[in-house]
Parts: C-alpha cells; structure tokens; sequence
C-alpha cells in the first residue's frame, strides 16, 4: 500500500524522527478511564506514549473490566502493596508519591492537589504545574 513494497520499520523510524515523534512503551499496571457511568479498568495493558512535538497522546491495547463508579480495585482498596496514606482521606502513598515526584512538589502539596481533585492523579499534577 505505502510505496507497493511493503513496510520498512527503519524507513519509519527515520520518517518519525524527521517529524519529531517519539514513542516509549510503558510498564503500566492498570490503567482507568473514569466516566460518569462506568470505569473502564484495563489490567496487564500495553500503554504507548507518544510525543510529537510536545503534545503527548496515550494508547492503550487490552480488554477492559468495565465497573460502577467508586468500586474500589484491589490496589485502592489497601489489598496490594500500595497502602493508605494516614489521615490522606483515603488517597494511597503510591499516588501522593507519584504525584510529588510528577509535579516536583512536597507529599503534602500532592496530597491536597490530589484531595482537590478527587483522587485524578492528572488533575492533580496539572493543579500543581
């Protein structure tokens, strides 16, 4: 289709990088998409990250669990590694953590920008930057 010859990951690969486009895989654990109705969860996803010139896009490769809102999964609910901060309103370490270290903040600027918004791990890093 492109060229009648098929495809060239290398010719790709130079194409991307003359536009500025770069793309990582990440080691996500779980990933959720939160709606009004529903929470997608994906567990074990494949998760792209892409930046062309400065403007990141997201792709996530799985099958979700779909869920009610608010159910908690086993890492939010203090059955996996990550526990309850103490006194964070219910805000895990691991997401203070992830927060501070994202915005360069203190935990407990993280853990109010997080309380602010409700626990959105995005929300709160786009609060504090």
């Amino acid at each position: 289709m492109f060229g009648g010859g098929g495809f060239d990951p290398q010719k790709m690969q130079q194409m991307m990088d003359q536009f500025g486009i770069d793309i990582d895989e990440l080691d996500a654990e779980e990933v959720i998409i939160r709606t009004a109705d529903e929470e997608l969860v994906f567990t074990d996803a494949e998760v792209q990250r892409m930046d062309a010139q400065g403007q990141e896009t997201y792709q996530v490769i799985g099958t979700p669990e779909s869920r009610e809102p608010g159910e908690a999964s086993a890492v939010e609910s203090g059955d996996g590694d990550s526990g309850e901060s103490g006194g964070g309103g219910g805000i895990p370490d691991a997401d203070i953590e992830i927060v501070a270290n994202r915005a360069g903040v203190t935990e407990d600027d993280a853990r109010e920008a997080l309380e602010a918004e409700d626990g959105d791990l995005a929300a709160a890093v786009e609060r504090l930057e």
